[in-house]
């Protein structure tokens, strides 16, 4: 199992059931999550760029 993050306008987020319109923002920092999975071990991570993936405009700095 590979930790995931999926950020919406540089934010943690998850969506309820994989709806856009449904968002629970889970914290701050995409950056600062994935250094704690890292410090947890995790050797790999999966990111989902939300913004990218429901408007076709990628947040690149991000990435």
């Amino acid at each position: 199992m590979f930790p995931a993050i999926d950020v919406l306008a540089g934010r943690v987020v998850r969506l309820a059931e994989g709806d856009p319109e449904r968002v629970t923002v889970e914290g701050g920092d995409p950056v600062d999550a994935a250094a704690r999975f890292a410090d947890g071990g995790a050797s790999w991570l999966h990111l989902v760029d939300l913004d990218g993936a429901l408007s076709a405009e990628p947040s690149l700095e991000l990435v």
